[in-house]
């Protein structure tokens, strides 16, 4: 049946949650494609840390923004909103559904509303940021950042310096809150949306978490740092269960303790994710036990009579 009007469904929640999973059972029931929003999964250099959906996963459903850019390219948030716009309006033209997942809440956020907008900043306070990281490390920057703006460091992941820099810079060079600047005006996209949280009880998600680490440990993921070991300052490979392993392999921990750590800041992380998506009044939340078909059922029921869902 062709619909009225097409309509994005985005699959969100915190990582580790089987976002993947329900995201290609979507895709398949309404036999559409499906563009990624999870900024790690972009590089594709990085396969088993991210957990880049499998092979028979990407022949199932197209997938796109999946391992399409290099840990030596530059790409940003407002790069990702260029390009999947551009995407999603070609996908219309075939479809009248498309479905959205990752976990990266700052990436789908850019998509569905749009960038906020901030004043020019005086390049040098990027670069006194980043000596700061060189010299003293991102515990120095953690800390100014939950002094300038405690808001937005409850929220941010942390342990990412790239994020942490961008929102010091606005903070110490507006002289106001990073925070402040988001959320101003949305703009209006041609498409209806439909979000859908992936939810569990917290000691689910944390069990689940330690199953993939444990899992990517067998996979090989102390190999794949290996061999990134060499480019480790770089941008994209500042994320949790690379930074980990760099510092076993530079003769700082011991291989337990590394994995420990993963396990420990990917909680974190997962925390961190549950936080930023709850602010959201709009997304409908989904239990990760409730069956398949009562979603794809309920999903259609709204598409059908979107004013009464």
């Amino acid at each position: 049946m062709k619909r009225k009007k097409k309509t994005l469904i985005s699959i969100v929640g915190p990582t580790g949650i089987g976002k993947t999973k329900l995201a290609i059972a979507i895709a398949a029931y309404f036999k559409t494609e499906i563009i990624s929003a999870d900024s790690r999964q972009f590089y594709k250099e990085m396969y088993i840390g991210t957990a880049v959906p499998s092979h028979q996963e990407l022949k199932a459903v197209t997938h796109h923004f999946v391992q399409h850019k290099s840990i030596f390219d530059s790409y940003s948030v407002g790069d990702f909103e260029r390009e999947a716009m551009s995407k999603l309006i070609t996908l219309f033209k075939e479809y009248d559904i498309v479905v959205l997942v990752g976990g990266s809440g700052l990436y789908i956020d850019a998509l569905l509303k749009g960038l906020d907008r901030f004043p020019k900043i005086d390049p040098k306070i990027r670069r006194d940021l980043n000596e700061m990281l060189r010299t003293k490390g991102i515990e120095a920057l953690q800390e100014q950042l939950k002094v300038l703006d405690n808001d937005y460091y409850a929220k941010v992941d942390i342990q990412n310096p790239h994020r942490l820099i961008r929102a010091l810079e606005i903070c110490m060079g507006t002289g106001k809150p990073y925070s402040s600047f988001l959320n101003k005006a949305q703009v209006k996209r041609p498409f209806q949306m439909i979000t859908l949280g992936i939810t569990a009880h917290r000691k689910i998600i944390y069990d689940r978490i330690e199953q993939r680490v444990d899992a990517m440990m067998q996979q090989g993921l102390l190999e794949e740092a290996k061999a990134l070991f060499s480019y480790s300052a770089l941008n994209a490979l500042q994320t949790v269960g690379y930074k980990e392993l760099f510092r076993h392999l530079n003769g700082e921990w011991d291989l337990e303790i590394a994995v420990s750590e993963i396990k420990k800041n990917t909680r974190r992380f997962a925390k961190r994710q549950l936080t930023w998506f709850k602010r959201d009044p709009s997304i409908i939340w989904i239990d990760i036990e409730t069956n398949m078909k009562e979603i794809v059922t309920q999903i259609s029921k709204w598409l059908d009579n979107p004013k009464d869902s």
